[in-house]
């Protein structure tokens, strides 16, 4: 059918157009009546009429020579100018031919007919990046990429490791409905432990790509908060096909698959991702690695040694030693577990480095541990050479396989199943409480759900996931999009190493452009678990100080030996190998300072009250603390100090069991300091910068008051035994050699009681007698470091000139 009210040209350019835009479309879109389109509502076809004046403008622009020419009937007519192009656009409105049909899909294809036939295969190769931002300590990173595609993650490639121009060299096959929607790309920094840095994103448009044919792409990438800064580029081959070509009708069935799964609701999709990450991020055993000592290592510094440690890394995982300064043959002693993620152990990389204060380390050299010959449930004794220079290392190493770590749903739950249960507990029974020390038991969390979230997106919405972290173990739920009410329903099980650890769950929302944001968090010792209670958590802030929103609901189980645990109790307990670096805080700086005070002022308190029953302050007390003096020192024995601690701890515990609470000072004391820190922020409100200054300055001058008297007394303690002031170093001879005698001929016992009854008799005996402590009185007379150093003559030069004189004499 011809457009109804169309002049002879115009029927002529319409069917040459409809010629050419047949082999683009399906045929069942072709084949559409209008009793069809009309069901799609008049409001679509209003909000897309400016869109399809300009498609119809530019396709009879572009295409109406070429058609008039390749016609042999009529004679050659001139172009048409573009003002007849709006009746074409509401005859095509009215019309159902072919030609209607095949404007509407050419105005906007994928959302009039989103259809299978009008699906294209995008086909991705990511090759390399080039001058990737330095995320890293080192001066480098470990990038990885993302591809996303409306709002979800559908691939995501390895991590290459120590590398600002990695080469992934991978193939990814997308399904595509609507070209519209770019491919956004995102590169991050691999962190294990925190969470990976943003490296940059880019937006591959898919509109703009030749079908059918492989084009090489180059992303710059770009961060949104500071598009100016260079953050490097990636370098893609990208394929793009449409699913009805004839090329593409001779692809296998992996392509329908592709299809069928993309299809499916966002909810299914997830957890198809979910799936995938959770096989990846289960570990199959366990590396424990004891660093023992290096020897013949090469000097670094000026004095002839070296200030060594150590850097491992298995697959994503790093740790690194402790230093030990001034030295060739290091003495390290220290004990780590890594994860195995292969069932073949992986390479273990061995780097040593020199640690220099102010510039970059110094490489001492480096080496490599392949894992997979190991022999397992075996300690091996290693010295391994440095490569590309001298030394060696010296480790022990144990592989021990790891079958209690999973993830799986509600109903797959291992510890509800009664045979695995009985198993869990003849495991970790009495029995066998000398066998695999390190392994103490078992800990299973089922994590719900969460309520009330914080809103992180810009639409109202969060899209939370969970991560549980148990030490250095550390696993993740899948991403629930758009919901502050998520419901995860899954279930984690973890080795219990320790059983004085401390279980942190934590909430992000995945954010697109960057890392994710922090929602909430949450930590709950081992020791405090309810087995089998569901119970719901309020969510804290970073600092685990104070309330945030939220609520996350967990049922956690634990299943451990008592004696391994009390075994392990004794041992170094396990560091994390990721610490948060520390900050500059006057907040921070305060709250410990308080802390330190509140523990001096703790003794202070004892030794007022110890003093008061010296001073009489009370006759009762005094008497009775007088006469228990005098018993316990005439009796006393050793066993009696242990005695007494017990005897404190026993009272302790009948008095929190009468009472049924805990203290609560800790919570007033919290209280305490966040009504302080509230005060402060009100009246610092009007405040300006100096007001600010001086109040991060008090803190200071009370921290460096406390430093410096400490100080003092130590290099007076260090002064008297130096000589520094002979007449005090004298007297201090006297009174040792004095009670070296008096120790020698008279009884301890006979001593304390001597002195006890001059301290209980002193105010008896003088009333108005100040009181004071000797030893103090005698350390405050030797000069400490700072004022033996003011109370130093200088001695003049004759070789300097007089001006220069005046300058070196203080003022």
């Amino acid at each position: 059918m011809e457009p109804s009210g169309a002049s002879p040209p115009q029927t002529t350019i319409w069917r040459q157009l409809q010629a050419r835009a047949k082999p683009l479309l399906s045929p069942k879109l072709g084949s559409r009546d209008a009793e069809d389109k009309k069901d799609r509502g008049a409001g679509i076809f209003k909000k897309m009429k400016r869109t399809e004046l300009a498609v119809l403008d530019r396709v009879i622009s572009s295409s109406q020579p070429d058609l008039l020419l390749s016609g042999g009937s009529g004679p050659r007519r001139e172009k048409p100018q573009k003002p007849p192009v709006a009746p074409l656009a509401q005859t095509h409105h009215k019309s159902s031919s072919l030609g209607s049909a095949s404007l509407e899909k050419l105005a906007e294809p994928p959302r009039i007919a989103p259809t299978a036939s009008g699906m294209y295969k995008l086909e991705v190769e990511l090759k390399r990046g080039r001058d990737l931002a330095v995320r890293d300590r080192g001066g480098s990173s470990d990038p990885y990429v993302k591809f996303k595609l409306a709002g979800k993650e559908v691939f995501r490639s390895k991590t290459i490791h120590k590398n600002l121009n990695p080469v992934w060299e991978e193939r990814c096959t997308l399904v595509i409905d609507c070209l519209s929607d770019p491919v956004y790309v995102k590169v991050f920094d691999y962190d294990f432990g925190l969470q990976d840095d943003f490296m940059g994103s880019a937006y591959l448009h898919l509109e703009s790509l030749e079908q059918q044919r492989t084009i090489p792409v180059t992303l710059e990438l770009k961060d949104p908060q500071h598009p100016d800064q260079d953050l490097g580029s990636l370098d893609l081959s990208v394929t793009l096909t449409p699913k009805d070509s004839p090329v593409e009708e001779r692809r296998d069935s992996a392509t329908m698959l592709l299809r069928k799964s993309w299809k499916r609701s966002t909810k299914q999709q997830s957890l198809r991702l979910s799936d995938l990450h959770r096989k990846s991020q289960l570990w199959r055993g366990i590396v424990s690695i004891a660093l023992i000592e290096g020897r013949n290592l090469i000097p670094m510094d000026p004095n002839g040694l070296s200030d060594p440690y150590v850097k491992f890394r298995l697959g994503p995982q790093k740790y690194r030693s402790k230093t030990v300064p001034k030295t060739l043959s290091p003495q390290w002693r220290e004990q780590f577990d890594l994860h195995m993620y292969e069932e073949t152990g992986g390479v273990l990389e061995i780097t040593v480095w020199d640690k220099d204060t102010g510039r970059r380390d110094d490489f001492l050299g480096r080496c490599q541990l392949d894992l997979s010959p190991l022999p397992k449930e075996r300690t091996h004794r290693l010295d391994l050479p440095l490569e590309e220079s001298r030394g060696l290392l010296v480790l022990l190493v144990t592989l021990t396989a790891s079958s209690h770590v999973s993830i799986a749903d509600l109903s797959l739950t291992p510890l509800d199943d009664p045979l695995e249960r009985r198993e869990v507990l003849a495991r970790y029974g009495a029995l066998r409480s000398f066998s695999n020390i390190k392994d103490v038991g078992l800990v299973q969390v089922k994590v719900m759900r969460a309520e009330g979230l914080m809103v992180a997106d810009v639409i109202g919405k969060s899209d939370p996931f969970c991560v549980l972290e148990l030490n250095n173990d550390r696993l993740q739920t899948h991403t629930v999009y758009k919901n502050l009410n998520p419901e995860w329903n899954k279930v984690f099980t973890f080795n219990v190493k320790d059983i004085h650890a401390v279980l942190e769950v934590t909430v992000f929302d995945e954010d697109r452009d960057r890392s994710a944001d922090f929602l909430g968090k949450v930590a709950i010792p081992l020791l405090r678990v309810r087995n089998g209670e569901s119970k719901s958590y309020e969510l804290k802030n970073k600092e685990l100080t104070g309330r945030t929103k939220g609520t996350i609901y967990l049922e956690i189980d634990v299943v451990y030996n008592t004696v391994k645990a009390a075994l392990r109790s004794v041992v170094p307990a396990e560091q994390k190998y990721i610490e948060d670096e520390p900050k500059v805080s006057k907040q921070l700086l305060q709250q410990n300072f308080n802390r330190v005070k509140r523990c001096i002022m703790v003794l202070i308190s004892y030794g007022t009250f110890i003093n008061s029953c010296f001073e009489w302050e009370s006759a009762q007390r005094s008497i009775i603390s007088f006469v228990l003096f005098v018993v316990v020192v005439w009796n006393f024995e050793v066993y009696m100090l242990p005695m007494a601690l017990l005897l404190l701890l026993v009272w302790n515990y009948v008095s929190l069991s009468i009472r049924g609470t805990t203290d609560t000072s800790l919570d007033t004391m919290f209280e305490w300091e966040d009504e302080e820190e509230d005060r402060e922020d009100k009246e610092a409100e009007p405040k300006g910068f100096l007001d600010k200054l001086y109040a991060i300055q008090d803190v200071f001058i009370s921290v460096q008051s406390a430093l410096d008297g400490a100080a003092s007394y130590g290099e007076r303690v260090k002064n008297t035994v130096t000589w520094t002031v002979p007449f005090l170093s004298w007297l201090a001879i006297a009174a040792l050699s004095s009670a070296t005698v008096l120790l020698y001929l008279v009884p301890l016992r006979y001593l304390l009681l001597a002195w006890g009854v001059n301290k209980f008799t002193k105010k008896l005996r003088d009333p108005y007698l100040i009181d004071n402590n000797e030893l103090l009185d005698f350390l405050s007379r030797v000069p400490s470091d700072v004022q033996v150093m003011q109370y130093r003559e200088l001695k003049a030069d004759s070789g300097q000139s007089p001006s220069k004189r005046r300058r070196t004499v203080p003022s």
